[in-house]
């Protein structure tokens, strides 16, 4: 009888470490989780940081949790998505750019311009893709300047839209995570 009782204080006193590890880790991850969408949602805009892919690992790291359990369908639309913003976030500043009549010297000068906002803050992350394809066309083509305001029109449109869609993505994962931790 002796015996009976120690295993069975030795086989709880292992779950009760096992579930305070499971519950210290549930924790640790979730403010994981927590921190990447933050960041994800900063990378929405800020272009040096992958926002969107990242909000999508934060996803799947509280998945892991014992706060939530999303689905394998959600997880896989959720993860093309990503792929569809991320592909769309370099192609629809060129295609703004081509649409309203720029060129290539248009383009390099708004990703340049863009790398340049990085350092002014956030007018500069805003403005600085629309003063670099300003500022390329009018390299290209000094004797336009209508053209060159034009094409510089349809980058930053491409560039507002490219991050909007990353905002709205990364603002849903966000609420999603509300939604699982805190409910």
């Amino acid at each position: 009888m002796g015996n009976q009782k120690a295993l069975r204080f030795w086989v709880t006193a292992v779950n009760g470490v096992s579930s305070r590890k499971t519950f210290a880790m549930d924790i640790a991850l979730a403010i994981l989780s927590g921190l990447l969408l933050f960041i994800g949602f900063l990378g929405a805009v800020l272009p040096v940081i992958p926002g969107p892919i990242l909000s999508w690992v934060g996803i799947l790291i509280l998945h892991f949790t014992a706060y939530a359990e999303f689905s394998t369908t959600f997880l896989t639309v959720s993860a093309a998505i990503v792929v569809a913003i991320t592909a769309l976030d370099y192609l629809i500043p060129i295609w703004g750019t081509k649409k309203f009549g720029g060129t290539r010297a248009g383009v390099v000068g708004s990703t340049i311009g863009l790398i340049v906002g990085l350092f002014l803050g956030p007018v500069g992350i805003i403005f600085g893709p629309f003063f670099g394809a300003l500022i390329g066309e009018l390299a290209a083509n000094k004797d336009d300047f209508s053209k060159a305001l034009k094409s510089a029109t349809g980058s930053f449109l491409g560039f507002l839209l490219g991050t909007g869609l990353k905002l709205v993505y990364c603002g849903m994962m966000i609420y999603y995570y509300f939604s699982e931790v805190f409910a």
